[in-house]
């Protein structure tokens, strides 16, 4: 049976913006088997193909049912709270 992970996407590093893609709701299964090298091309791979598969939903209420209605196992994984720092220009130069 697959192991579900339920988490709340994060927000990009990169992006300043508050609402771009921050309140999806992320499914993607845990891997069963460990990736390995491939001694051709040095690629990790394996076997495993849940590991690619990663569904988003509005709401957690929604992941959860499609969750139980598929007979998944899961366990959801709340969000750090987002922390602001606030701060000045003049900061820059103390």
């Amino acid at each position: 049976m697959p192991i579900a992970r339920i988490f709340q996407s994060p927000q990009n590093a990169m992006s300043s913006g508050k609402h771009a893609h921050t309140g999806q709701w992320i499914l993607e299964f845990e891997r069963i088997e460990a990736q390995h090298a491939d001694p051709l091309t040095g690629w990790a791979g394996s076997g495993d193909t849940r590991g690619q598969v990663m569904l988003s939903f509005p709401t957690l209420e929604a992941a959860i049912a499609r969750a139980d209605r598929e007979g998944w196992a899961y366990h959801v994984q709340e969000a750090p709270p987002y922390r602001l720092k606030l701060q000045s220009y003049a900061d820059n130069f103390r």
